[in-house]
């Protein structure tokens, strides 16, 4: 090695204590971390919060609210997504930088963990459905960025009906199931249908939406996505095409328009991420959704979500551990998008 580059380093570096960046590649960062020292910072100590953010129930001020949604009475297998928002939370080592889009969400955004959505019963589904709307149309009207874990997929048409009230927002959904069936069982508002009643609510433009990773038997029920003029990228599809393709296909699909991104944990392969209600064999990778989702940055997102978690068929928490990835995917999104605001 060449002893005055090693003697450079020794100066720079010997007494430097972890929390210090001294070039400008990584100066920036440093900045935006000042509150969080490695000499004091534990990530498994204190209570726990989604991405380690401060809890603030208070909207005001916020540009983006980090939420639970702890309701399942909407699936049709194995019951349990109740217990995801918990289970992210627990999650510690994930942020607070995106080496990807090299951005320090928390640096340039206001976001707090903002609790779980208020709900007036354990039994009815009906009622839970209607006390999300009302808790998101007050995240709309105060002009903050709901990002939410679940919750069984059912959650997510009252908050696209929240979002998409005034205009239909398109939407990059990443799923091994399309979720566009009918009534079951009588019930339509279950989790395999929140996007057929979105888009028949007014509230979700299916032809600004794209589906990635669908795949199984419940392909029988996704005639409505093509139907309505969904684009549909099955699970395969990604593999031979390539990230890149599926990347264009989603850009050209959704637009320079708003749109939502949700994401049902069992769009990833049960061999990444078996804690889930609804698991299908051949999924995509944990690092395929990441390289898909961090090619959207730029674009017009006005909130996302993670759900289906059901921790209690993983025991080794991995199911957790990959929707507070991705949950993190989406607030980095979120920092460099159109819809940020500067940090007051």
């Amino acid at each position: 090695m060449d002893e005055n580059k090693l003697k450079k380093l020794r100066e720079l570096y010997g007494d430097a204590d972890g929390s210090e960046y001294l070039t400008d590649r990584f100066r920036h960062v440093g900045k935006k971390l000042a509150d969080r020292p490695n000499s004091t910072f534990k990530p498994y100590s204190g209570v726990s919060t989604f991405l380690d953010m401060p809890f603030n129930p208070d909207l005001d001020g916020l540009d983006v609210a980090l939420i639970g949604i702890p309701m399942d009475l909407g699936v049709t297998n194995r019951s349990g997504a109740r217990f995801g928002p918990r289970a992210v939370r627990t999650v510690e080592r994930v942020g607070p930088y995106s080496h990807a889009l090299d951005e320090v969400p928390r640096g340039v955004l206001n976001a707090a963990d903002v609790g779980d959505v208020p709900m007036q019963s354990r039994f009815s589904l009906a009622q839970s459905l209607l006390d999300i709307e009302t808790y998101y149309r007050k995240v709309v009207a105060a002009g903050v960025i709901p990002l939410s874990v679940g919750g069984d997929h059912s959650v997510t048409y009252p908050i696209l009906k929240a979002l998409g009230e005034n205009e239909p927002v398109g939407m990059v959904h990443i799923d091994a199931h399309m979720d566009t069936g009918g009534a079951y069982e009588g019930e339509k508002f279950h989790h395999g249908a929140p996007f057929r009643q979105a888009v028949l609510s007014g509230v979700l433009d299916p032809e600004r939406s794209v589906q990635i990773g669908i795949r199984g038997a419940s392909e029988i029920n996704g005639e409505f996505s093509y139907e309505s003029g969904m684009t549909v990228i099955h699970a395969e599809d990604v593999e031979r095409q390539g990230v890149d393709a599926v990347v264009a296909t989603a850009k050209s699909v959704v637009g320079d328009q708003p749109f939502y991104i949700t994401i049902d944990i069992d769009g990833i392969d049960p061999a990444y991420a078996p804690g889930t209600g609804t698991p299908e064999v051949g999924g995509l990778t944990p690092l395929q959704v990441q390289m898909i989702l961090r090619e959207l940055a730029g674009l017009d997102i006005v909130g996302g979500d993670v759900v289906e978690v059901a921790p209690q068929y993983d025991p080794t928490t991995n199911t957790a551990h990959v929707a507070a990835q991705l949950l993190f995917e989406l607030f980095a999104l979120i920092a460099v998008g159109p819809s940020r605001r500067p940090a007051k």
